[in-house]
Formats: C-alpha cells, sequence, structure tokens
C-alpha cells in the first residue's frame, strides 16, 4: 500500500464545505466543494473530499477550520455553565467595565453574560496582586460547590480566580478536583487561556471557553472518530484564530482558540498570496454563503489583536486571546433580502444557508438571496454554478423576486436584483472600513486580494465604494481559506503581564521569562507533527505612555532585544501609536505591561506553478446581463483558458468551477505570471 502523501484541509462554512488537497508526491492541488450538512457536519467534508478524487486513508495530515465554535457563541445555544470564583468577585462578569458605547442610545441594551448570576459561586481563596496567598484554597468549600453544580445538572464549569495570571496554583488545584469530581463535566481554567490582567476580560474568554467546549469537543471527538473508520493514518489538526495550526487534542481543551479558524485561514493564504507577488500591504476580503470578512496585511504581517468583542462592540462579549483582527458582518450569497419598514429595501443579516439555501438551488428556499439577485442579472450563469455540478433555477427566482420584492416596490425585476447587490456593497464596504479606517489605514492605499465564492462577484463593487484601486483575485478562490490551511503554520502564542516602566526594563528578567514560555512552544510544536522544517520566533511588548488606561502591542525586533536598545523600543512604540492614533510623544515616558512571544513551526508548503504565454486564439462567449444599469451582451471567459499575459476590458465575466468574477464599464483584468487575476479598478 501507497505511503500516506496527501495534505487535506476543510473549511466548513455556513452554506458550502470546502476541501483542498495537496499531493505531497505530485505537487498537484486537488479541490473539492459540497454543500454543508448542518446536522452532521462531517459528511460534508467527506462528501468534499470524495468529490475531489481521494480519500482520507491517503492523508498524513488532516487540518481543518469550521465555525462551531464562533456560531455556539453568537447563537447561544452552548452547555449550562458555571462559574466559580474568588469571594466578592461573581458580579465581574455582569458589571464589565460600566462603559456605555452609544452614550445616546435610549434603546441601548447591555451585554448579557453567557452565565447566569445564581450559577456564579465564590471561594474564600485569594491572592495578592503580587501573587501571593492571602488566603488558601480549600477543597471542603469545591465540595459543597461541586454539589450544587449536580444539583443543576452543570455541563461545563469556568474557574477565575482574582491574580491567578501571575500564580495559576489556585486554579490548576481547582481544576483538578473538579476534573475528578466530576468527571462528566467540562473544566476550564483561565490561567490556561489568558494570562493577561484585566479580571472582566479573562472571566469573560474562561467563559466563552467552557459555554462552548461541550458542544465543540463532542464535535472534534465525532471528526476523528469518523477518521479512524476511514483508516486515516496521519495527524488531526486544528486551525487556530492567528492563523496558526494546534493539536485536535488542544483544541478540545482550549476551544476559545479556534474561534476565527476559517476565516483566519484566508488571511493567512493572502499573506502567503501577498509574499509571492512582492506586496507588503493588503487588505482581504472574505465573501461566503453566510458572511464576509475582512483583514489586513500591513508590512508582511497579518494585523494581529490582543482582544476581541464577540457579538459586536455594544452588547459583545470580550475575548482575550491573541487572534488575528478580523471584522465580520451577516452579509453573504445567502443573504436574504426583505421590504422593511417604509418600504425599505433591507439585506441580511438572516441567511437562507444551506437548508434551504437561495430559491435558485430548487431545494425550498422561498426567499429572495444576493445569489439569486446575480442569477437575475446575468453575473451567474444557470448552466456552469460550481462547474455544472448544480443546475440553478432563473425563472423561480424571478418569480420570487417579483413577488415578494420588484411589484411591492414598483420596480423591474432587475433594479430589484440590481438594489439588493449595491445594498450588500455598500454593507460590506462598512466592514472593510473597520479594519482599515478605524486601524489608522487609508484603504484606498491598499490593492484588495478577494475570495470565497461570492467575493470575486462582489469585490469591484466594494473597491468603487472604497476608491481602492486595484483588486487581485487569487486562484481559486472559492478555496482560498481551505488552501490557507495548506500553507498555514503550527503555531504556540503566549503572553504574561509585566508592569514595568521602559526605563527601568530588565533584560536579563524578560529574556528568562521569554525563554521560558518559547521552550514550552517549541516543544509542543513538535509533539505535534513530525514534519516541521524550521522553528521561528517572534517577539512583541503591550505599551502605553505613562497614565493611559490602553496599550498597544509593538512588535520588537530582535536585535533591539540583543542589543538592549531601549530607545529603538521606543521609537517603534512612537511609530505604533502613530499609526493607531493619529501622533506620538517623543518626550513622554512609556510603560511595558506584558511580553508576548510566538512560536512558529514551519511546515512545507504547495509551491504555485507559473503559467503558459496566453493563447490569443481563446475566445470569449457572449451572455445577456444585466450590467452598468442596462441589458447588454457581455463576454464571459473561463478562466483554466486564460496564460499569463491575457487582458481585457470590462464589462467582462471570468468563470471558474466555484466562482465568477465580475468587472464593470472600463475595469481592466490582467493575469500573471501564476494565475493570479490583476485589476485595475476603473473609479470615476
Amino acid at each position: 500500500m501507497q505511503s500516506p502523501h496527501l495534505r487535506i484541509a476543510a473549511d466548513v462554512g455556513g452554506t458550502f464545505t470546502d476541501v483542498a488537497i495537496f499531493d505531497e508526491k505530485s505537487g498537484r492541488i486537488q479541490l473539492g466543494k459540497s454543500l454543508t450538512t448542518p446536522k452532521k457536519l462531517v459528511m460534508g467534508m467527506q462528501e468534499g473530499v470524495t468529490r475531489a478524487g481521494e480519500s482520507f486513508d491517503k492523508a498524513n495530515l488532516f487540518l481543518h477550520g469550521t465555525t462551531v465554535a464562533i456560531n455556539t457563541l453568537l447563537e447561544r445555544n452552548g452547555a449550562k455553565t458555571a462559574l466559580i470564583t474568588t469571594q466578592g468577585f461573581r458580579d465581574i462578569y455582569e458589571i464589565g467595565r460600566i462603559n456605555r458605547p452609544e452614550a445616546y442610545n435610549l434603546f441601548f441594551k447591555k451585554h448579557k453574560p453567557l452565565i447566569d448570576r445564581y450559577l456564579r459561586f465564590e471561594v474564600s481563596e485569594r491572592l495578592l496582586s503580587d501573587g501571593s496567598i492571602l488566603r488558601p484554597l480549600k477543597l471542603d468549600e469545591l465540595e459543597r460547590i461541586a454539589v450544587q453544580l449536580e444539583v443543576n445538572q452543570i455541563e461545563a464549569v469556568c474557574i477565575l480566580f482574582m491574580h491567578s495570571y501571575l500564580s495559576p496554583d489556585h486554579e490548576l488545584e481547582a481544576k483538578n478536583f473538579l476534573t475528578k469530581r466530576l468527571p462528566n463535566t467540562f473544566v476550564s481554567a483561565s490561567c490556561e487561556l489568558s494570562q493577561e490582567y484585566r479580571e472582566f476580560e479573562r472571566t469573560s474568554t474562561v467563559a466563552a471557553n467552557a459555554y462552548i467546549g461541550p458542544r465543540v469537543k463532542s464535535y472534534l471527538t465525532g471528526v476523528v472518530s469518523h477518521l479512524k473508520e476511514h483508516h486515516f493514518p496521519g495527524n488531526f489538526l486544528i486551525v487556530q484564530s492567528t492563523g496558526g495550526l494546534y493539536s485536535v487534542e488542544q483544541a478540545q481543551r482550549e476551544c476559545i482558540r479556534m474561534i476565527e479558524s476559517g476565516p483566519a485561514a484566508g488571511l493567512i493564504a493572502t499573506k502567503e498570496l501577498c509574499n509571492s507577488v512582492g506586496i507588503k500591504d493588503a487588505i482581504a476580503f472574505d465573501m461566503g454563503g453566510t458572511t464576509a470578512k475582512s483583514g489586513v496585511i500591513l508590512n508582511g504581517d497579518v494585523l494581529m489583536t490582543s482582544n476581541s468583542m464577540i457579538g459586536g462592540y455594544t452588547e459583545g462579549l470580550p475575548i482575550q486571546i491573541p487572534m488575528i483582527d478580523i471584522q465580520e458582518v451577516g452579509t453573504g450569497g445567502g443573504s436574504i433580502a426583505r421590504i422593511g419598514p417604509a418600504n425599505s429595501l433591507r439585506v441580511g443579516p438572516q441567511s437562507a444557508g444551506s437548508e434551504p439555501g437561495p430559491v435558485c438551488y430548487g431545494l425550498g428556499g422561498e426567499e429572495p438571496t444576493v445569489t439569486d439577485a446575480n442569477l437575475i442579472l446575468g453575473r451567474l450563469s444557470a448552466q456552469r454554478f460550481l462547474g455544472g455540478d448544480m443546475k440553478l433555477d432563473t425563472p423561480l427566482c424571478q418569480k420570487i423576486f417579483a413577488d415578494k420584492l420588484a411589484t411591492p416596490l414598483g420596480l423591474s425585476v432587475e433594479q430589484a436584483a440590481e438594489g439588493v447587490i449595491k445594498i450588500a456593497a455598500a454593507t460590506m464596504s462598512n466592514v472593510v472600513k473597520r479594519v482599515t479606517t478605524e486601524r489608522g489605514v487609508d484603504a484606498r492605499d491598499f490593492p484588495m486580494v478577494a475570495f470565497g465564492g461570492a467575493g470575486p462577484l462582489h469585490a469591484l463593487l466594494v473597491a468603487k465604494e472604497l476608491k481602492i484601486r486595484e483588486v487581485i483575485i487569487p486562484n481559486a478562490p472559492g478555496h482560498f481559506s481551505a488552501y490557507g490551511m495548506l500553507v498555514a503554520n503550527l503555531r504556540r502564542d503566549y503572553v504574561r503581564t509585566l508592569f514595568t516602566q521602559l526605563q527601568e526594563f530588565d533584560f536579563d528578567q524578560v529574556e528568562l521569562l521569554l525563554k521560558a514560555m518559547e521552550l514550552e512552544g517549541g516543544e509542543e510544536i513538535k509533539n505535534a507533527s513530525p514534519t516541521v522544517d524550521a522553528v521561528s520566533i517572534s517577539r512583541a511588548l503591550d505599551m502605553r505612555y505613562i497614565g493611559q488606561e490602553h496599550a498597544v502591542t509593538v512588535d520588537i525586533p530582535m536585535s533591539a532585544y540583543q542589543k538592549r536598545d531601549i530607545q529603538e523600543i521606543k521609537t517603534a512604540f512612537d511609530k505604533v501609536h502613530l499609526q493607531r492614533y493619529g501622533y506620538f510623544s517623543e518626550k513622554e515616558s512609556a510603560e511595558i505591561v506584558s511580553v508576548r512571544t510566538s512560536v512558529t513551526g514551519q511546515m512545507p508548503k504547495p509551491t504555485l506553478t507559473k503559467l503558459a504565454a496566453h493563447n490569443a486564439s481563446v475566445k470569449p462567449t457572449m451572455r445577456k446581463a444585466y450590467v452598468d444599469g442596462r441589458d447588454q451582451l457581455v463576454p464571459v471567459y473561463w478562466r483554466p483558458d486564460l496564460g499569463f499575459g491575457f487582458e481585457a476590458v470590462g464589462p467582462a465575466f471570468i468563470e471558474e468551477y466555484a466562482s465568477t468574477t465580475t468587472l464593470f464599464q472600463n475595469d481592466v483584468v490582467r493575469v500573471d505570471e501564476v494565475g493570479n487575476l490583476r485589476i485595475e479598478v476603473a473609479n470615476d
């Protein structure tokens, strides 16, 4: 029997499941796509692998990104969870930061905790702010709480003790006791997830991990069982929100680290594309069937954050772990269009998903969607969708649009469909602004890399809204996030709170702290996969001016540590502060609040092959479509037929297996040497 030689990546979205398979022997990449199967997600992955013509028994690595974690949080259908915390602090989780994001909104609603107050228990243990013990942990108190947990049929428990980021012993002792006492209960300690200060954010993070834990663990256990049934002999790795990979065993404990696993892989693929074409800065725009996401590549690196609000800034809950800075909105191909108050046209956030899906799928959908609008406008082919694997129903779409949107609004079907597309594009442009303008970055200076099954269809409209001059459509954009998993590396991120003024920075103390974390990370990476080429390290500091409340993360060159150059560190901080807030001060003193390190294990990656020169004899077909406000015949190109040097001027469509790129009047597309579509956007 052949030795395992395949690397399989599966990205499960709300509508489609994408599979990309890398053959390490031949260097070939095979693709598969299937509708997501909500009742048993692993079946959609299995179908995708089968459609790609392969099987799990030939693979040495299975890489997976999923929306199970984030959906469980947003839909609030997680486990019945209890919190155990230090006496006097059970209400931290509800009080929060006492801020009011919308000061003049009379209908403002405060965040709602995942854990009700009657399920928050206190113990008398207490650490001081230096980590020393004021009151020891008493196991008899935990025993009394355990009895109440059994009475309340608790499925998950989270533990948050004050100042445990300095000394985790009490939390780990409590977790060990409860794990043995309640063997069928998911138990999570905050020190295993976040070793930073800020008790509210740490409470929220560990509560979210426990809340999603049983469901995520059960899901991953089911995938492991399926892989065993299909004789999978390799390693099963999960994509983290940092874009790195970690083992399924770690993922079953630290579930919150995979909360943005699918979108994060798309950012990693974007970074790899930027490296291959010599671009340092780019905007990643990912539009699938359910949501649209965006992130930024800045100076060759993915823009990261250490704190994210899940569920939106106004009512969301903070998650304090390192992750790629991704913003998303409920606008995708399956987003439902409705008539709202005063005959207004609304698009999303409700989605038709994969069951029943858009009307055109013919699976029982009865609500008009963005995908249906594109079909009506002729921007999708009813016969060549998914390479012809799925036939679309145009007459049914036209009827539904007429009945539910066009006739009530006094519009033609085409006008209603175009209105849906324009509203969706405007909504999606806002999500791009949140990762650019709100971060001190001008979107006009960045090219946009657009992917996802629906991304190339709408990217030019979003670019025109933001005056972006170039859009890049990568190879196989409908599978780009799955491809990102194939080029991802193993990664572990560590952070420790350390309050010190910059002028008093003890390099020896920090070096010992960093080395200990990096040693642990290196061991975990070696245990996760035997195929690691090399291990690299990057370090950062969370810094602020003295007197400020919030800090920014500053990547520090290794040379600055080696030279012990305090001024170089201060200059790097001033530069980041200027970009983020629009000002800096050379004279103001700075302080450090946390130290960070990322340990990355480099994985072997597929390489892109160069295209042959374009054959000028390749001619487009013509299709009637509603573009630029009128019906016209539009040239349609089949992307696999296009070679290096191909050039065309819009309007035009470029179709491929899982996506279609739409060009408008005077947009110019060129194919580069590795097959990317480089589009010069006509901004009037």
